[in-house]
């Protein structure tokens, strides 16, 4: 297979991560005679720093036209001050409505061995696997009208849902629980908010489409407690937006680290696949970031974009063998000795080598 794929490193620990993965990619489509083409672009405050918009036209042409989108992070402390629409946030809000990626996908695994690196007890972790499938493109984040006073004294936001953006999404979380543990719970707040209560009618409505998949529906502040107090009673977790992006990061940090995460945007346009751990300036250049989030966004963009579950397979067994050979990053070192991003990925690459001579 030939493919393109463009890589945005972005901003802060981005472009490291990136590096790594991209080596975990070059190493994985040459044991498999896969030819990746990788094409960088600037996004973010990256692209600030060049006096570009936070998403340069240049940039999303080259997205339109990639076989897959690969995203370090966005988020430059720098551009704080400025407007909504003039900070590097806003290009991957932009590029999400652009590409119409409507479900982000995240995974939320114990990894071997790791069960000892979160703050909950190794009893309470076993067996947790679970995907929040997140709404992308709808609710508090782009709801108009929306704005702030100019005197500071009051802001507002719209979260607004229609029933095609809830089936849509619905259908995308019962139809991954097939191919999992065949269980939903859907997370909402119809105890309060209008639209979570439509949300609750049409995700019930679309789960009698699939009678083979359990159903249970949830607010979303219990859920919450429940993913910190009993994350393996869930398999795939269901909501929108805002809800989405909390429980997910929260999900990332009973797992031991939000390092560890990685994530899946898909929906019409290429699917644009990311670590969920951010920018996170503070270690920015240091060579200890974790790239296992990014290394795992790569094997989704290989499973969701590709087709080449193998090829992702492999990637997957090649991070538990790393792990299992005792490497960590100083973010699940968990008193034991670290190596850094770079020294990770080169772990993970030659276990990708490793793998696909013994298959």
């Amino acid at each position: 297979m030939q493919a393109r794929i463009v890589l945005l490193p972005g901003d802060g620990v981005g472009p490291e991560v990136v590096a790594a993965a991209a080596a975990v990619l070059e190493r994985t489509g040459a044991q498999f005679q896969h030819r990746f083409t990788l094409e960088p672009h600037d996004i973010g405050g990256a692209a600030l720093r060049r006096n570009l918009p936070p998403l340069p036209d240049e940039t999303l042409q080259a997205c339109e036209t990639a076989d897959a989108v690969l995203l370090g992070a966005v988020g430059d402390p720098a551009f704080d001050d400025r407007p909504p629409g003039q900070r590097p946030e806003s290009a991957l809000l932009q590029m999400r409505r652009h590409l119409k990626l409507f479900a982000n996908l995240r995974p939320a695994r114990v990894w071997r061995g790791l069960d000892g690196a979160g703050p909950l007890k190794p009893e309470v972790l076993s067996g947790t696997d679970m995907l929040v499938v997140r709404e992308l493109t709808g609710g508090l984040y782009y709801g108009e009208p929306r704005g702030i006073e100019a005197d500071g004294s009051a802001a507002w936001n719209t979260m607004r849902y229609s029933r095609m953006e809830i089936e849509r999404i619905a259908r995308v979380a019962f139809d991954a629980a097939r191919t999992r543990r065949r269980r939903v719970t859907s997370v909402d707040k119809a105890n309060v908010l209008e639209t979570s209560r439509l949300w609750r009618q049409v995700v019930a409505g679309v789960a009698r489409e699939y009678p083979d998949v359990a159903l249970d529906h949830m607010y979303v502040d219990s859920c919450a407690m429940k993913i910190a107090l009993a994350p393996a009673a869930f398999d795939v977790i269901l909501t929108e937006n805002l809800f989405g992006d909390i429980l997910s990061d929260e999900a990332g940090a009973v797992v031991g680290s939000l390092g560890l995460l990685p994530s899946a945007s898909v929906g019409e346009g290429p699917g644009l696949f990311e670590p969920v751990h951010g920018s996170a300036p503070d270690i920015a250049g240091r060579n200890i970031a974790n790239p296992i989030g990014a290394v795992l966004s790569a094997a989704m963009l290989l499973r969701h974009a590709l087709k080449l579950d193998d090829e992702a397979a492999a990637i997957e067994a090649a991070v538990a063998a790393a792990l299992d050979a005792g490497h960590r990053t100083a973010d699940i070192a968990a008193g034991r000795s670290a190596i850094g991003t770079r020294e990770m990925a080169s772990a993970i690459a030659d276990a990708v080598v490793t793998g696909a001579v013994r298959r």
